[in-house]
């Protein structure tokens, strides 16, 4: 049995229709420090459960919440104290918690963000070039004289729930499911990011190739993808059966770990990569297609890359959004607001 991922509705959703606090704004002096707020998970892989030892700046306030409950209380104490800087100290996941439950706090004002890459996964750092051992001196110096990157998170809503919304930046189902879980194993093996990424893909792809059509690999989850504000069923090749996708992956990032390129030459905004249940033939080109030797004819072969503001999901199997599985249903995926992330 695979590890166990968490449910969505363990996650502490948040209802942006409830006013955001108004976060106190200063002006900072020439030569004075930020004001800082550091979100520290203890249990996040490179922390170990480590104290996390920032000296005793006074400007430096550090929250460990030891459940996702806390967050929202951290976040309000942060805005409370005007901080100039926010400090992710985590993986993908406490990012997500983060951004998810700091929506009814900042609303469309918050902080520049940093974030330490501490986790198993740190896809959101590869995207924004933070090498591995950044601290947290680095991101408070990289505050003022480093680089800025914008990048818009997905937001994802029930259709029960529309007000309520989960904040990530990588979305998969179907195979992409099955990878995740495998990645799980892979964790305990030994591999972590990049790594990761690789040995799931390839055990994927073996998968894939040599799997018959009933296999879960192949036979992937069944969706409806609707695209934009009207809606647009996404078009199917017409490969197996058109009730089912054999992996959906959606991201806003534009850099991906080990270097992969699944939504081909797109790259700002909100992008998905959808494949049908295509033939092995077609399968052997995924390598191909992931670094972007082959380019054309590939909706033909059942190999779908777009960009869309919004699309709606309805499916019949558990998704994954930043190592976190939401249960079937139906799910609208929104780009939420536009945060400020320091880079080196």
């Amino acid at each position: 049995m695979p590890p166990q991922i968490f449910e969505f509705a363990q996650i502490p959703r948040v209802d942006p229709a409830a006013n955001p606090r108004v976060r106190v704004r200063r002006v900072r002096d020439a030569g004075q420090a930020p004001t800082v707020g550091v979100i520290y998970n203890p249990r996040s892989h490179r922390n170990l459960g480590a104290d996390f030892d920032c000296g005793v700046c006074p400007h430096v306030h550090i929250a460990q919440p030891r459940e996702r409950g806390q967050l929202p209380l951290a976040l309000t104490e942060f805005a409370e104290k005007g901080i100039d800087l926010l400090v992710i100290n985590g993986g993908d996941g406490t990012v997500r918690d983060v951004l998810t439950c700091g929506q009814a706090i900042f609303g469309d004002d918050w902080p520049a963000i940093a974030v330490l890459p501490k986790g198993k996964t740190n896809a959101l750092t590869v995207d924004l070039g933070v090498p591995d051992d950044w601290t947290l001196q680095d991101a408070i110096e990289a505050l003022d004289h480093g680089s800025r990157i914008h990048r818009r998170p997905m937001t994802v809503s029930t259709a029960d729930e529309p007000g309520k919304r989960v904040a990530g930046f990588i979305l998969g189902a179907g195979a992409f499911t099955k990878a995740t879980q495998a990645g799980q194993s892979a964790h305990k093996l030994g591999a972590f990011d990049s790594m990761v990424v690789a040995v799931t893909a390839g055990w994927a792809l073996l998968q894939s190739l040599f799997a018959t059509r009933n296999n879960p690999w192949r036979q992937g989850a069944p969706m409806q993808i609707g695209l934009g504000a009207g809606n647009v069923p996404m078009a199917h090749s017409g490969h197996g059966d058109p009730a089912m996708r054999q992996l959906l992956f959606a991201s806003t990032l534009e850099r991906l770990p080990a270097g992969i390129r699944p939504f081909g030459p797109l790259k700002g905004g909100l992008k998905l990569a959808a494949i049908d249940q295509i033939s092995r033939r077609s399968t052997a080109l995924i390598p191909l297609v992931l670094t972007g030797v082959v380019k054309h004819g590939l909706r033909e072969r059942g190999i779908h890359q777009l960009a869309a503001t919004q699309f709606s999901l309805s499916i019949g199997d558990q998704f994954i959004l930043d190592g976190e599985a939401f249960p079937a249903g139906d799910y609208l995926i929104e780009q939420g607001p536009e945060l400020a992330f320091v880079a080196p």
